[in-house]
């Protein structure tokens, strides 16, 4: 038997790509996962259109699968924040290794193991943010499912069928691997689906953000291996060894930015390494889930600013020496920024 994974995805306002999401995943050649989906509290018909998307009701359109009937009904097992038996926070703590509510595999409660063809509906009262809303659902599979492994994945993503298989293949081969994420490619950019958006990524903090992104300027013919080590690897995307890791949960000081290298950073500590599979891959519709939190320019940043100082905060010794260097630096960016627009 593979290696049992436990997908989850996080909803909030935008079930059009995350019926899109869904199908792909419902379609992977992997033979042994499940699917928790998170609904972050959506004001729209979120809700409804899942469930109607998983009685066979909707037919989904994408340039990466053609839409299968065989595969329906999905059946949805519904239960609210408040059912998950989630009653602590889950912020990580640099002094706190377990950065999470212990948890008692033997003494979990039993819980049918979902097939594939299962999703269990994780609905919130608010929107949590992405790193809560997450941990929500990693808490509960660790006390139901108790999976070998997680998958984070953006709603805003098509995958390719064989992704998964390859991802674990190579998580599985090197002990020291917690992290492992696919290439990710643009869904769309300008009618080509073959451009790179992220190869990983690695961090430098003396710079302003932080991190920096390996893209398409990192030409893949430089790598003559099927993968890269990286600082840290994309949340739209990132595999977790969860049985092994010291570390199993985002921290929630980020409501939304840099939670991902975050995690691989204090994963670091512990020896474990990052890296992105080559021969894995998805398709992501690159900034929609920021664009939807905040539509309004100057929010948006100020918002990506905070982020990333207290990200920076968490890792960069004397933080406060840097901060006039760190405020210097935001302040050329965003002027370039206007200066272009």
């Amino acid at each position: 038997m593979k290696p049992l994974v436990t997908i989850v995805v996080l909803n909030w306002n935008g079930w059009k790509d995350t019926l899109e999401c869904l199908e792909s995943l419902y379609q992977i050649q992997y033979p042994n996962y499940n699917v928790i989906l998170v609904d972050n509290h959506s004001q729209d018909q979120s809700l409804n259109q899942i469930r109607e998307y998983c009685q066979g009701l909707i037919t989904i359109k994408s340039p990466f699968f053609t839409y299968q009937t065989k595969n329906k009904p999905i059946q949805i097992k519904e239960i609210t924040y408040q059912e998950t038996d989630d009653r602590k926070q889950f912020q990580n703590d640099e002094n706190d290794t377990k950065q999470g509510p212990e948890f008692n595999q033997k003494n979990a409660k039993n819980e049918n193991q979902d097939t594939k063809h299962n999703l269990t509906l994780i609905k919130n009262d608010k929107n949590y943010g992405f790193a809560k809303g997450n941990n929500i659902a990693i808490n509960y599979a660790l006390k139901n499912h108790h999976p070998d492994y997680i998958l984070l994945l953006n709603n805003d993503v098509a995958v390719d069928p064989d992704f998964l298989t390859r991802l674990v293949q190579k998580a599985g081969d090197d002990m020291r691997l917690g992290i492992v994420g696919p290439l990710i490619y643009y869904y769309d950019w300008d009618g080509r689906t073959d451009v790179v958006a992220n190869l990983g990524g690695k961090v430098n903090l003396n710079k302003y953000p932080g991190y920096y992104d390996l893209t398409e300027t990192d030409n893949l013919d430089n790598f003559s291996d099927d993968m890269i080590e990286c600082d840290w690897v994309s949340g739209a995307a990132m595999l977790l060894k969860i049985k092994e890791l010291p570390l199993k949960f985002l921290n929630e000081k980020l409501f939304f930015g840099c939670e991902d290298i975050d995690l691989a950073l204090n994963l670091k500590k512990y020896e474990y390494k990052s890296a992105i599979v080559l021969d894995s891959y998805i398709w992501h519709k690159e900034g929609v889930s920021r664009k939807k939190r905040s539509s309004e320019g100057v929010k948006r940043a100020l918002m990506e600013i905070r982020s990333n100082l207290t990200f920076i905060k968490a890792h960069k010794n004397h933080y406060y020496l840097y901060l006039p260097l760190y405020l210097l630096q935001i302040g050329v960016l965003y002027l370039k920024v206007i200066m272009k627009s």
